[in-house]
């Protein structure tokens, strides 16, 4: 505990249990993890939750969009919704989809979206919603095709047929359906296929339903060649509501009328947003406010109008949108109190929170409420859907919690650090088609290999929790041979230039001191920009010299060299999501930024300093 901790007002109590761990130690140094926690009933498929949902409160809604340009709310109950998938399910049986024959989907999240994925799954059809970058983004649709190639699917969803034509025409789409919402020229319209008249073969498929049933495939991010397709079982999405259901816990003044309200714009193509968030939602019976707003310049202003009309009870994002709330609500005092007023926790993933933000956060929360707003994370993988979750009050970040319900959890000593494994029902038992990389991911207990690490907060008390030690691929040895931990000096960077920079990609395999290159945060640049007239290199330039005399300070502070940066340079273009180096939830791929920037990375060890490039030590 920090020593100020005491002099901080409370938490606000989290509804959920405390951590019941059971810990085993085997040989050459391994250590398992389990929760005491027993996972409780785990439902049969997640359209059997929509109608059991239903059939409790047929007129509640269940999600809600926006009509175009910032407009009132559309909405779908959960009555309409489950007799409106009926009618699709018959629709895509009659075009020939199944288990073997999936739907791909290439728009984002969308109420037209998620009725179609529900549709699929009631008959077995797979939902495959790929990221829209591959679609959109891209000029040889190289991943798109891979995508469509792996699982052959049978038809394809848009919301919008106009800015997915390109893509589309680069498809062999014999035989292949394409429905669209707007119903618009090359495609069959949604509202059509919405109004089939259903059969008993419908609920004869829905029946065929179990555990091992294909529900969807969600593809990789990609990091390491093309994307690879990960099934999700109905029993690994509906075990991942089991498990978080168990820790439940409600507090003495909970309503139990009170409905869940959810905003949430993480993408349905990803674990987090299409999986953990959406199915969690629809199993507690709460509303899904699709946010169209983005944490982006100019789209984080829609996130912001609608937290302050929805109020939900917890948020959850990537840090990058932490840093836009924190901005924002330090600016504007009525749009943090209508965040807080029914905020019970904050949840942040897909990678670490800087202190410096925690502590914003903080600040913002007491402030508002008299209170310290608990922030939890959940940590997890395409593969794996949730392992580990924080469900106790913390006083740092950086941690990834205990196991869920179900899950064990491997440690392996690897080199100086602690791998993480792990195996239950939520983990995926193989990629589809993939034989070979199914050998390499799965160890000789079956534990799926993560490729990350993690300690333990206090090796004495296993209990406390686990902090992320980084990547076990993304560390590196300098030319000393001294090891860079990545995973915690790449957090600790951003935090030391804070509030200037948004990321930072850590370089140095095999050279004499670590590199940086530096993303600005984009408040810092309109800031530099505003100052220097509109001059974009006098505002980088100016920039440089902020940052500089940051991470001088930071330098003084460490003690080796694994920790201290020699050489730093700002980048003037965003991180590419076309090309791998950020995902759809904000996380740096160091790896592939590294590659795509050799040019900058090369500058960084070059032995005349170059231009841009600011030498510190």
């Amino acid at each position: 505990m920090p020593a100020d901790a005491a002099k901080l007002p409370p938490f606000r109590k989290l509804p959920f249990k405390a951590p019941d761990m059971d810990v085993r130690r085997g040989e050459g140094g391994v250590v398992y993890l389990s929760s005491r926690t027993p996972l409780g009933p785990v439902p049969r498929s997640i359209p059997h939750v929509l109608d059991e949902r239903a059939a409790e409160h047929p007129d509640r809604p269940w999600l809600k969009q926006r009509l175009p340009n910032h407009g009132d709310w559309r909405a779908v109950t959960y009555g309409e919704g489950a007799k409106v998938t009926r009618s699709l399910a018959q629709a895509l049986l009659d075009r020939g989809l199944g288990p073997d024959a999936p739907l791909l989907i290439l728009s984002g999240n969308s109420i037209e979206h998620a009725l179609m994925s529900m549709a699929a799954m009631r008959i077995g059809a797979p939902a495959t919603p790929i990221s829209m970058a591959y679609s959109v983004m891209s000029t040889d649709f190289a991943k798109l095709k891979h995508c469509f190639n792996a699982v052959k699917p049978k038809a394809i969803f848009v919301q919008t047929m106009d800015p997915f034509r390109k893509a589309l025409a680069a498809l062999p789409l014999d035989g292949v359906a394409v429905i669209s919402a707007d119903g618009s020229e090359g495609s069959e319209a949604f509202a059509k296929l919405a109004e089939t008249a259903v059969t008993s073969v419908v609920d004869t498929a829905m029946d065929w339903l179990g555990a091992d049933s294909i529900g969807k495939y969600l593809f990789t991010s990609g990091s390491t060649g093309m994307p690879k397709p990960t099934p999700q079982s109905q029993g690994q999405m509906t075990a991942q509501i089991a498990a978080r259901n168990a820790l439940d816990q409600p507090l003495p003044d909970h309503d139990p009328n009170e409905v869940l309200q959810n905003l949430d714009w993480m993408p349905w193509s990803h674990i987090s947003g299409g999986n953990v968030n959406y199915n969690g939602c629809l199993a507690l019976g709460g509303t899904f406010h699709i946010d169209e707003g983005r944490p982006m310049p100019g789209l984080f202003v829609t996130t912001m109008k609608n937290a302050a009309e929805i109020r939900p009870q917890y948020f959850g994002s990537a840090p990058i949108a932490y840093a836009m709330l924190a901005e924002a609500m330090e600016q504007d005092s009525a749009f943090r109190d209508a965040f807080f007023s029914r905020m019970k926790y904050m949840v942040y993933g897909g990678a670490t929170l800087s202190d410096d933000l925690y502590d914003r956060i903080q600040a913002l929360a007491i402030a508002s409420t008299g209170e310290r707003i608990p922030l939890t994370t959940m940590y997890g993988a395409t593969e794996t859907q949730g392992i580990t979750m924080v469900h106790w009050e913390l006083e740092r970040v950086g941690m990834v919690g205990l196991p869920l319900p179900g899950q064990t959890l491997k440690l392996v000593p690897t080199g100086a650090k602690m791998e993480v494994r792990v195996k239950g029902p939520m983990v995926m038992k193989g990629y589809l088609n993939l034989p070979e990389k199914n050998k390499e991911v799965f160890d000789e207990e079956g534990f799926y290999c993560l490729g990350d690490a993690a300690r333990f907060s206090d090796p004495q008390h296993p209990e406390k929790g686990l902090v992320f030690d980084g990547r076990v691929t993304e560390d590196f040895k300098l030319n000393s041979g001294t090891w860079v931990s990545v995973g915690t000096l790449r957090p600790d960077i951003v935090a030391a230039c804070a509030p200037l920079v948004a990321d930072a990609v850590v370089c140095g395999q095999d050279k004499a001191y670590v590199g940086a290159l530096l993303w600005p945060s984009p408040a810092a640049m309109k800031a530099a920009m505003e100052a220097a007239g509109g001059d974009g290199a006098k505002a980088v330039g100016e920039l440089t010299m902020q940052v500089a005399q940051k991470l001088a300070a930071f330098n003084a502070t460490q003690s080796g060299s694994s920790r201290k940066v020699g050489r730093f340079k700002i980048l003037t273009t965003p991180p590419s999501l076309d090309a791998g180096e950020i995902t759809d939830k904000g996380y740096v791929n160091q790896r592939v930024a590294q590659d795509h920037r050799a040019g900058d990375v090369a500058a960084l060890f070059a032995p005349e300093v170059a231009a841009g490039v600011v030498k510190l030590t």
